[in-house]
């Protein structure tokens, strides 16, 4: 079984994209952040063209996230239950489902935006329920795993430039702690270094030239507990997918599962 995970940055301006990688790349389970639209406006129709069920969360705001998968979507919660709220509302940030005997979850992090600012306080919340309700699958013996934009980049070697990250967001020790409190619930970061590049990293900013000069971070991360890991027997950052007009700022990240 092929399982990804893509922060498309607009589902709707990335769509012809999309449906090209799917076919393409025979993914049969797809985690998907940013969709930028409605439940209603996600294009479920096309995906079931491909034979694709989809499994939405959103709202037609910043965030939203979606399960699509060819290999059955069951059991599907919609929102982190228990979940913090920003602004009095709880954001289309998490999704989950079984699918073909594996419980998926995709979730959009919040980014934090800076150091002391509320959405950092809401960040960590949110990962610390996260961990909360995880807890259970990850400790169990069903092939389980979190997968989407963490907004974190785990070590140093994450980033191209610690310095240039000094004082921010994404790499703070609390930010890594929340990460770390996965990996004491029973999960670990099943893509690791080293992978296909010396710097697999699965973001780059549009400005600067970032992704030309491989100015980068890993931040797009699968968090799988036992019996995940030991069935993935390949992953990749699907690198070439960044390049391009009209391509997402994250590049799709790939795991091959052995079920």
């Amino acid at each position: 079984m092929r399982i990804a995970t893509w922060n498309v940055n607009s589902i709707t301006a990335r769509l012809p994209r999309l449906l090209a990688w799917l076919e393409s790349s025979g993914t049969d389970v797809l985690c998907i952040q940013e969709t930028k639209c409605s439940a209603e406006q996600f294009p479920a129709d096309a995906l079931r063209e491909l034979g694709y069920e989809s499994a939405v969360h959103a709202d037609g705001r910043w965030n939203g996230v979606a399960l699509v998968s060819r290999v059955g979507l069951e059991n599907v919660v919609r929102g982190l239950p228990g979940g913090p709220e920003y602004d009095g509302v709880q954001e289309p940030r998490a999704v989950s489902a079984d699918c073909g005997g594996v419980r998926l979850w995709s979730v959009y992090v919040p980014n934090g935006r800076e150091v002391g600012h509320a959405h950092y306080s809401y960040k960590l919340h949110w990962l610390e329920t996260l961990r909360d309700v995880v807890a259970t699958d990850a400790a169990g013996e069903r092939p389980f795993a979190v997968l989407g934009d963490f907004n974190i980049a785990p070590t140093d070697e994450d980033v191209y430039d610690r310095s240039v990250f000094e004082g921010s967001t994404h790499v703070t020790a609390a930010e890594r702690a929340a990460l770390g409190a996965l990996r004491d619930a029973g999960l670990s970061d099943v893509v690791p270094r080293p992978l296909k590049y010396d710097h697999p990293y699965t973001y780059w900013d549009y400005r600067q030239l970032c992704f030309p000069k491989n100015r980068g971070m890993r931040i797009d991360l699968v968090y799988g507990n036992a019996s995940f890991a030991a069935a993935a027997k390949d992953a990749y950052v699907d690198r070439e997918e960044r390049k391009g007009k009209g391509a997402s700022d994250h590049a799709p990240v790939v795991v091959d599962l052995d079920i």
